[in-house]
């Protein structure tokens, strides 16, 4: 089965970020590699959260779209960005994201499948 491990940026993974950014991505590539090498890791992208800021897109009581500058939902957390793995069951993808390096909060969820 596949997953998406949904990366959800927090104040202390942006301040690691800011204090030492290299040392950040190496951590995280290095979990990448170890994924690709155990035959789990499908993909997955970062998503830009320094620069340029989200836009939200959502229906109106009359049913007209309006975009709105900013995330989703308020607060300190953003997406980051997502990481597709392949796991035998459920069980299995929460053992894959617990050993994510970093201090991000992640959230599995499984890909859903036509039929």
């Amino acid at each position: 089965m596949k997953f998406a491990i949904v990366i959800i940026e927090n104040a202390e993974s942006r301040r690691q970020i800011q204090e030492d950014r290299a040392s950040f991505r190496k951590q995280i590539e290095g979990w990448m590699g170890q994924q690709a090498q155990a035959g789990a890791l499908v993909g997955g992208e970062a998503f830009e959260t320094e620069s340029i800021a989200p836009v939200t897109v959502r229906r109106d009581a009359d049913g007209a779209r309006k975009a709105v500058e900013g995330p989703f939902a308020g607060g300190d957390e953003t997406l980051g960005g997502y990481i597709i793995v392949e796991a035998a069951d459920r069980e299995a993808a929460v053992e894959i994201a617990k050993t994510w390096p970093t201090p991000e909060t992640l959230e599995v969820r499984p890909l859903w499948v036509a039929s």
